[in-house]
Formats: structure tokens, C-alpha cells, sequence
């Protein structure tokens, strides 16, 4: 018997794709068909060729489906709830009475599409006193958010839909995406005569073949590329200079350094030819409209910092922010991309951004004597063994702590590394959300609802959370009790009455998503309880924006306008629109109404690329690896099935035909890969769109995962066992896994 169609979201992206899809099958526990949903605002029924296969992740062989213990033997066992909830409190809180809550670290909460647990893990957090967090973000994203916070406020993203001109920098929109509508929007630029594409990158993508200019620069170099192309820019006097007057500020210190810039040195250092530097700057200057995307291949390599603000002065300069077609700042439900610089962190010193620790540093914190060192971890939603840096250097952080618990779909790497596993609800078995809500004029948020029943040995966030509160003795039944007999008489009552409670005692604000499942949670639609922690949210973002929710139709019910947009969030199974701004309205959020070029750290470091060309490579390890590329069948690691790859199913080493011939390789012969850090087996396929001395493999690979008998069997390469926590950006401490100096020796 299959279902009626039922909207959900893909979750293999940060696009979170609007799907519809018929259950059925065995156990009613099948995708059966998928499609695009017409209804949801952003993607408007648009669907990439990976969702199609969503099945794997939800019919997962190595799901968790009861909690599990380590055994003296390096095993696990399953105990009850029960027995994991009471031993989890006893020892989370004995590391909190004898070394303070501030070395209990927290890892993850929001995996790709699955953002709600980072809600409820604040009840956690708050009950024990963790000061210290971190999440994938931090090994991508802080750099550019620390750079975005400066210059505006906040973190700007492109208009593709409208633009003249799209620059992609580091960045294969076909296979990552990063915008809706991704390759539809690839293709029309592409058919446009008067549309324009600009891709920067060393590998000769599938962007790169629809773009107008490739600039294939040698890997690492795309700081010099870029600051030569502002430089021209600021040189030629090409600039808007009425737009500068206006919207700018601190752009003095800026010029006189482009000025004295030698763009032939800096472009030939690039590896690109002055002549495409000046096209790329005219381009630039000649489009109306132009928007600029940078994504992971400069993010997570070398001076990423330093990229994140030379690739702005690119549009800065010519006037390319805060019209249609342009770059434009969201306004956004939630805190993602809030860049802030707050502190360090208390052994390495290393610099905390939007309130992550780099993960680069995660391990150094735990492996030292020092006494204000992490003592126990929680991790939830995440696998950082697999995705951080130096995996082995993880694995034996996680072997010195004396408590470490992860909270999961399935048996992951880091999973198999901790003393106590918690199973959960997968992410179509409960309401979930993702906080990447960055549309504009028009915004939207997308609370999706169930489509299948999770297993009843397992529990959602939500759920754990609380029991976990409740067990360190840090609900207060009293409140709960006054706050469900508030619930009886109104939720008007309930809310004035959650208010006057967090008025008289803000510490209630740490647990309040305890105290929502507990109150609130057993009073809305069963299916949608796990929102529930979405409340607060709600009631937040209403008293900040009652105008734009008055334009989108959300008015008070009677029972409150946050009350009002929260109905309409687990009302609306395609999305809920909570925004419809002007330009003027964006332009209120920028730092005064103009944009700040004056960072004088990162002005300081443009001297740096004056030093000469760099050495990337030796002789020892002589060429670049690009650690984790996307293909046509990666994606984030929840799909851990390899049978969702239709092909390039081991994930093998590309590399240029002349390299390979040099080397004694042929198309689907085996190497040994090896790098400062480790080494590893590989599959090899010719490329003749990689550049001489560059390498990839892609990301998503080398998982275990049982086949038809139970085997845990290995699958392709798992990037970080070949590369290193020493190599980072000085700045945001974000790993360089896109250029890993390595060694490649023929085996077969």
C-alpha cells in the first residue's frame, strides 16, 4: 500500500530541496517515489539527481536501535534507557562537581538538515554547564563569518536568479549546489547571451565548462588571483566610486595598498595570465549585476581568511551589493553566520568565532596535561572522527576522556569510539527544520513533518534531552506544573506566564526547550512535537519583525503573534514565508549603513603574498591533494549505504593523464596515496580535467557499512586519515584539506 504524497526537504545539502514523497513497502518504512514539491517557496519543484536515492539513508543497515555501553572487552552491550540516562547524568555531572562544567565539550547538533537537536542539547548544556561548542561549521565557515561580521553585520549571500554575472570561487554548483535551483539557474545564465559566468578554480568542473572565463588557477593560489584582479581594479580607477562615497567606509588604507600591488607578479604567481585578470576585472566592471559565490575549495585551504575579503572587494568596488541581482544580507531565522569573535579557548588560546572552537584545536584541548583540558564529550548529530582533521588524532582524544557520549542515527566512526551511544529518530521520522533560510526580498522557513514512524526502541533529541535534565535533578517541576495548568486555561496564559517566569529567573532561558517538550510538547499535534523547541524562536522573531510578518498575512489569532507564526510553522508541511522586505529594509542591517573595508588584520596580511611565490609541495610530497571533493554521488556522510552511488562507487584518486603516465598508472589501476600524516590504498581515474600536480578524492567516502551478510566492509577513501591539524588558517583555524601535499606510488 502506498501513501498519499507527503512534502518533506532533502537533507543531503544546505539547499534543503522541497520534496514530495509516497511511503510504502515493507513495514511502511520505503520511499517509494520522489519528487520535486511545486509548493515550496524556494525550490519551487526543483530536484538534483541525489535525492532521488533517499531511501538509503532512511532503510540504513548499521542504524542504532538500542542504546549501547562499552564493555571492558572494547565491545558494546545494550542497556535500557533507562540504566544509559541515570549512568550518562551520574558521570557527566561527577566530571562537572570535580572539574567544572567548562570541560565538558559539546560537539554537533545540526547535522545537514537536522537542526533540532542543537535546540534541545541547550537544556543539556545549560544543567551541566558547558561553556565550550563546536560543529562542521567551524571547519568550513568561521572565517568568512568572522570577515562578513566586520565589513557588514552580518553574512551576505548572491542573487543568481537575477544577476548578469556569477563568479564562483573554489566552488562546482553542479554537484554542490549552494543556491536553489542550482542547475536550472547554471543553465539559463549559460543560454543567456547577455549573462555571464566567471568559475575560479584549478580543476576544469562541470561549472567550468558552461563558464564564459575559466581562470584555472594553481591550487592554494586564489588569495594572489584575487587580490591581483581587486588591485586592477582599484589601479585602472575602475571602481564605483558615487557607490564607495555612499555605502563605504575605510576603503583609504585598502587603496594605497592595492596600488603598490605588482599584478604581473601576483598573477603569474596565480598561474594565470594578466591578460585574463584584466578580462575577469572589465567583466566585473561591465556586468550591471553581479553576484559572487566562495564555497569549500578556498574555505578550507590556504590564507581562506584572507580569500573571504579580497574576493569581496571584487563587488564592493564596482557596486555589486544591495540592489536586485546583486549580493544582499537576509534576514535570517536564527544565528547562523553570526561571526562575532568571543574569546579563546582555554588551553590552546585558539580564537572562538560565532561561539565555535576551530576543530582543528578539539583534539589539542583534550591531549595535554593541562588542567583546564576537556575531561568528557557529547556528541550529537555529527561524526568528527571521520570529518575533522587527523582522524587518528581524534580517535586518541576520545580514548583520554573520561566520559564520552554520542548521540546518532547510526553506528559512525565516532560512534564505535565512545563509551556510551545513544540511538535516535533519523530525520523523516520526526518534525524537523534547517536554519539555512538566507532568501530575499521573500524568506521562508520549512518545518517538515514526519513521513515514517521511528523504531519504539529509540527517541528522538527532544526526548533524550530531557531525560537527561531530569536526571541531573535540574528540572523544576514546580514551574512545569504551573506551566501546564496555564496550558488548561489558554496558550495566551501559558505564554505571559513563560515570560513572567524567565523575567523573574533568566537562568529558565537555558532549559527552556526542556521545559516546551514538557509543557507545550504534550499539547500540539503528536507528530510535531519535536518542533516544539521552535517556540521560542517564534515568540522572538514576532516581537523583532511584527511588520514583515504582517505583510507575508501572519496576524495575532488572539492567542499572540509568536503564538500565530508558530501554528503557521507545523501548519504548513512546504515552508512558511516570514518575510517579504524592501532593499531599504536590508540596507538597515549593515553596520550603519555602510560597509567596513578597514580590517587592519587582514590588510596586514595582504604583505604576506608579497613574500614571493609560496612552496606548497617538496620533494618528498609533490603534488596538491584536494581532500573531499563533490561528485555526481557525494554528499554529506548520513547516507553511509554505498549502493546510493550509481557510480565512481569507490570514490577514486583523479588525476591528470600526464601525471598518471609519469607514474605508471593507468585508468583503474591501484596507488598507495601518502601524506604527512598517513597513507591509504586508492582506486586511480584519468582526468584530463585536473591540472598537472593536482589530485582529488572526493568527500562521503571511506565509511564501513554491512553488506548483505553483516561484513562491515570499507568503501573508498576517508580523506582525514591523510590530513593534519598543523595545517590551518591562522586566523579561524579552519583546516587546508584542499591542498594536502602527498606522495603517489604505483601498486597494481
Amino acid at each position: 500500500m502506498v501513501s498519499e504524497w507527503q512534502s518533506s526537504c532533502c537533507v543531503l545539502c544546505s539547499v534543503n530541496c522541497g520534496i514530495r514523497v509516497q511511503v510504502g513497502g515493507e513495514n511502511n518504512r520505503e520511499l517509494v517515489k520522489i519528487k520535486g514539491d511545486e509548493d515550496h517557496p524556494g525550490s519551487r519543484g526543483y530536484l538534483c539527481n541525489k535525492a532521488s536515492r533517499l531511501n538509503h539513508y532512511i532503510n540504513s543497515r548499521d542504524r542504532i536501535l538500542h542504546p549501547l555501553k562499552r564493555n571492558p572487552q572494547g565491545g558494546f552491550d545494550e542497556i535500557t534507557w533507562d540504566e544509559a540516562i541515570s549512568e550518562i547524568a551520574r558521570k557527566l555531572t561527577h566530571v562537572r562537581d570535580t572539574h567544572g562544567g567548562d570541560k565538558i565539550f559539546y560537539y554537533g547538533g545540526g547535522g545537514q538538515g537536522n537542526h533540532t537537536p542543537g535546540l534541545y542539547s541547550r537544556s543539556t548544556s545549560s544543567a551541566l554547564g558547558i561553556r565550550y561548542r563546536s560543529n562542521a561549521l567551524a571547519q568550513e565557515k568561521t572565517g568568512e563569518f568572522w570577515v562578513c561580521n566586520e565589513m557588514f553585520g552580518g553574512w551576505p549571500h548572491p542573487d543568481f536568479e537575477h544577476c548578469d554575472l556569477a563568479v564562483f570561487i573554489g566552488k562546482n554548483p553542479w554537484h554542490s549546489h549552494g543556491f536553489q535551483r542550482a542547475r536550472a539557474t547554471l543553465r539559463e545564465i549559460n543560454k543567456d547571451p547577455n549573462r555571464k559566468i566567471i568559475v575560479i578554480d584549478p580543476k576544469r568542473t562541470e561549472t567550468a565548462d558552461l563558464a564564459d572565463l575559466h581562470l584555472a588557477v594553481k591550487p592554494a593560489r586564489d588569495a594572489w588571483l584575487l587580490a591581483a584582479i581587486a588591485a586592477t581594479i582599484v589601479q585602472r580607477e575602475m571602481f564605483d566610486a558615487a557607490f564607495i562615497t555612499e555605502r563605504v567606509s575605510g576603503q583609504e588604507a585598502l587603496f594605497e595598498i592595492l596600488q603598490d600591488i605588482d599584478t604581473e607578479e601576483f598573477a603569474g604567481i596565480a598561474g594565470v595570465s594578466m591578460d585574463q585578470v584584466r578580462q575577469a576585472a572589465e567583466m566585473i566592471v561591465d556586468a550591471d549585476r553581479v553576484s559572487v559565490l566562495e564555497d569549500l575549495g578556498v574555505q578550507m585551504n590556504r590564507h581562506s581568511t584572507l580569500v573571504s575579503y579580497l574576493q569581496r572587494l571584487m563587488w564592493i568596488l564596482t557596486g555589486n551589493f544591495g540592489r536586485q541581482g546583486t549580493n544582499y544580507l537576509p534576514l535570517a531565522f536564527g544565528a547562523i553566520g553570526n561571526g562575532r569573535r568571543a574569546g579563546t579557548t582555554p588551553v590552546t588560546g585558539a580564537p572562538i568565532i560565532a561561539g565555535l572552537i576551530p576543530c582543528n584545536s578539539v583534539a589539542e584541548e583534550i591531549l595535554t596535561d593541562d588542567p583546564n583540558r576537556f575531561r568528557a564529550m557529547i556528541i550529537e548529530s555529527g561524526n568528527p572522527v571521520h570529518s575533522l582533521a587527523d582522524s587518528q588524532k581524534f580517535r586518541e582524544a576520545m580514548r583520554r576522556l573520561e566520559c564520552t557520549v554520542v548521540i546518532d542515527v547510526a553506528m559512525t566512526e565516532t560512534a564505535m569510539q565512545a563509551d556510551y551511544v545513544l540511538p535516535t529518530a533519523n530525520q523523516y521520522e520526526k518534525a524537523e527544520a534547517a536554519f539555512f533560510n538566507f532568501e530575499f526580498p521573500d524568506n521562508y522557513f520549512h518545518v517538515r513533518q514526519p513521513l515514517i514512524e521511528p523504531p519504539a526502541s529509540v527517541l528522538t533529541e527532544s526526548e533524550i534531552h530531557c531525560r537527561l535534565v531530569e536526571a541531573m535533578g535540574a528540572m523544576p517541576e514546580a514551574l512545569v506544573s504551573e506551566l501546564n495548568a496555564a496550558l488548561d486555561e489558554s496558550l495566551s496564559v501559558f505564554t505571559a506566564r513563560v515570560f513572567e517566569s524567565i523575567a523573574a529567573d533568566p537562568s529558565i532561558m537555558g532549559i527552556a526547550p526542556a521545559l516546551l517538550t514538557r509543557t507545550l510538547g504534550e499539547r500540539i499535534p503528536e507528530n510535531m512535537k519535536h518542533a516544539v523547541g521552535l517556540w521560542a524562536l517564534a515568540q522572538e522573531y514576532a516581537l523583532q519583525q511584527p511588520e514583515q510578518l504582517a505583510k507575508v498575512g501572519i496576524t495575532d489569532q488572539g492567542d499572540g503573534l509568536g503564538n500565530a507564526l508558530f501554528n503557521a510553522f507545523i501548519s504548513h508541511p512546504s515552508g512558511t514565508r516570514i518575510s517579504s522586505e524592501s532593499w531599504d529594509d536590508m540596507w538597515n542591517r549593515v553596520h550603519d549603513g555602510k560597509i567596513r573595508l578597514d580590517n587592519t588584520e587582514l590588510l596586514n596580511e595582504i604583505s604576506v603574498l608579497r613574500s614571493g611565490e609560496p612552496k606548497e609541495t617538496s620533494e618528498e610530497y609533490p603534488f596538491l591533494l584536494s581532500a573531499g571533493e563533490r561528485r555526481a554521488f557525494t554528499a554529506n556522510t548520513i547516507v553511509r549505504d554505498p549502493e546510493w552511488r550509481r557510480k565512481d562507487r569507490e570514490g577514486a584518486l583523479l588525476i591528470h593523464p600526464e601525471d598518471a603516465a609519469r607514474l605508471n598508472l593507468g585508468e583503474g589501476s591501484t596507488a598507495m596515496l601518502f601524506s604527512r600524516s598517513g597513507e591509504t590504498p586508492v582506486l586511480v581515474e584519468l582526468s584530463d580535467r585536473m591540472m598537472r600536480g593536482h589530485v582529488s578524492i572526493p568527500n562521503g567516502m571511506g565509511l564501513r557499512y554491512p553488506d548483505a551478510d553483516g561484513r562491515s566492509r570499507l568503501t573508498g577513501v576517508a580523506p582525514n586519515e591523510l590530513t593534519s591539524l598543523d595545517d590551518r588558517d591562522r586566523f579561524a583555524g579552519t583546516p587546508w584539506h584542499k591542498s594536502v601535499p602527498v606522495r603517489i606510488e604505483a601498486t597494481g
